[in-house]
């Protein structure tokens, strides 16, 4: 019995420690400043980028004051305010 699990124990290790690289390279760093063209006012976020974003205070990163269900988010090195429908209302580079 003991001979089994020795030997079944290496290819699950193995197997289970590819898929680490594949997380780390999904990760986003939402500081680093990352170009995107279809971020115009007026124009609908992708809920992906949208919730990957990171909620921002506004006052501490001295952006104008949020209407009632708007919401600044840091996302890709750049301030972007929606609506709750995901429509951009500004895109501000973050400093």
């Amino acid at each position: 019995m003991h001979r089994v699990t020795r030997f079944l124990m290496l290819p699950v290790l193995a197997i289970s420690l590819c898929g680490i690289p594949a997380i780390a390279q999904d990760q986003h760093d939402n500081h680093t400043y990352v170009e995107h063209h279809e971020w115009k006012r007026g124009a609908v976020i992708r809920h992906e980028d949208w919730d990957r974003g990171d909620k921002v205070d506004y006052k501490q990163h001295h952006l104008t004051r949020p209407a009632d269900g708007q919401e600044w988010r840091m996302i890709d090195g750049q301030y972007v305010l929606c609506d709750a429908n995901g429509k951009i209302i500004a895109v501000r580079r973050a400093q």
